[in-house]
């Protein structure tokens, strides 16, 4: 009975499904039966995507070829799916630069496509820093981030040449100011700047209001003497005020209003210090959309509303416009990338629903345990026409959390052995990838016209043990 969609026991008689494991929302919408389980969203799967002899495909490649060659899990990223991405930002903002963020998934082989296709790049450690520098990406398209840059990484990026170091604390200006004189350079800094936006997203993933690490806050006055202090300081150029309000954010609202305040900024500047500060970064978070009905934004709509907003201020104000810089991650790698999983056990658990074991989980996609994340998920090995049934796919660890997708609806004939795709996986799963339960990482697998390759190799149980003694 209850491999078969229906309300299932108390947790499901209500409209609402009642979450029952720790640090996940208390209540959670009702999932509808999808018409056809075996569709998949365009919006939602990357744009190469689709079903040939039944199982879906990626790159023109079926993902049973890309299990039998490479395992699973298995991370897949549609080359040409992110490249256009990249491209249609570029376009948007062809008068301005867009700079990825590098947290949302950097390897290697991503830093060059971002270099081939004229992006900037945001990096927040040393590490990131140090994967951009080691295939030749070029430091003055390079932006370093971080709450708390430690010496040796403020160091690394002053002499790489970065062109922004986004200043975010008061000691970070006094320790810049150091470097900046001991080695005899003036390294262009911007400041990030709290503008007490509410962005309407996880607590997690909120960053703009002021009861958080990041940034010095525009209403206490932090902001404006982080202006004072650099200009201060002649080893240090001051080109310009940085915002970032949070991640997955679907409503440009806040986008507007952060731009409309710093905007401000900038006048009251120019009135208090005589300068003009060539440079304005709106930072990044635009949502995607992981389950059918959630929103996506229009990069041309975001692009035309922020220079509106900000050429109006600083018309009026009698500034030149400053050149924009914003830093989409997950809006580029996001929707490119799916992960490939088997399924192992399935178990019904009678009057509730059937719970589908697959061999990866929080180890490769913490973001379900994490904050609640939802995403969609298909049989990607063949099409079925069983009856849907109410499933939570799970991982492999040993922790009830363990979620890959907390409710879907799979085909009532799913069995072990069939693949699960998930979609929406390239951004901040590999990127947060762990080892938990001493899983190795799964491989990175590009794929494009018809063929693949690995861009990051599977970990091995040598890796694993590597560095113990």
């Amino acid at each position: 009975m209850s491999r078969f969609a229906h309300p299932a026991g108390d947790l499901h008689a209500a409209s609402t499904i009642v979450a029952v494991t720790a640090g996940l929302p208390e209540e959670r919408p009702q999932q509808h039966v999808p018409a056809d389980l075996n569709a998949l969203e365009p919006a939602i799967w990357p744009r190469t995507s689709g079903r040939a002899d039944g199982a879906v495909t990626i790159g023109g490649i079926d993902v049973r070829d890309l299990a039998k060659e490479f395992g699973t899990p298995l991370y897949v990223v549609d080359e040409e799916d992110f490249r256009s991405r990249c491209r249609e930002y570029r376009s948007a903002f062809h008068d301005g630069e867009v700079h990825y963020a590098a947290k949302a998934f950097l390897c290697r082989e991503i830093a060059r496509w971002i270099d081939q296709e004229g992006l900037g790049l945001d990096v927040c450690s040393a590490g990131e820093l140090a994967v951009a520098l080691s295939v030749g990406f070029p430091p003055e398209r390079i932006t370093m981030h971080g709450n708390n840059k430690s010496l040796a990484e403020l160091d690394r990026a002053v002499l790489a040449g970065v062109g922004h170091i986004v200043v975010d604390s008061f000691e970070e200006i006094a320790r810049l100011g150091f470097l900046a004189d001991q080695h005899g350079v003036r390294p262009k800094v911007m400041i990030r700047v709290t503008v007490g936006v509410e962005a309407h997203t996880h607590e997690f993933i909120a960053t703009a209001h002021d009861d958080q690490k990041f940034g010095l806050s525009l209403s206490s006055g932090a902001a404006a003497e982080a202006v004072r202090r650099i200009l201060a300081l002649p080893q240090l150029e001051l080109v310009g005020l940085h915002s970032h309000i949070g991640s997955q954010i679907t409503d440009t609202g806040g986008f507007e209003v952060a731009a409309r305040r710093l905007a401000r900024l900038l006048v009251e500047i120019k009135e208090e210090h005589d300068v003009v500060l060539p440079e304005l970064d709106l930072g990044g978070g635009y949502g995607i959309p992981y389950v059918v009905g959630d929103e996506s934004l229009d990069v041309k709509v975001i692009a035309d509303g922020l220079r509106e907003i900000v050429t109006k201020v600083c018309e009026s104000a009698g500034l030149p416009v400053p050149r924009l810089t914003v830093e989409p991650g997950r809006s580029i790698a996001g929707v490119s990338g799916v992960t490939l999983y088997e399924a192992g056990t399935v178990k019904d658990v009678e009057g509730l629903r059937t719970y589908v074991s697959v061999d990866g989980g929080m180890s490769d996609n913490i973001r379900t345990a994490l904050y609640g994340a939802d995403y969609t998920a298909v049989l990607a090995s063949r099409v079925s026409q069983a009856a849907p049934m109410l499933s939570r796919l799970v991982g492999k660890h040993c922790e009830s959390g363990d979620m890959v997708v907390r409710d879907l609806y799979l085909p009532g004939d799913l069995a072990p052995g069939d693949l699960i795709a998930v979609a929406g996986t390239g951004a901040y799963c590999r990127s947060l990838a762990n080892n938990y339960n001493y899983l190795p990482k799964p491989a990175v697998v590009a794929v494009s016209n018809g063929q693949a390759r690995v861009i990051i190799r599977r970990e091995t149980e040598d890796d694993l043990l590597r560095g113990q003694l």
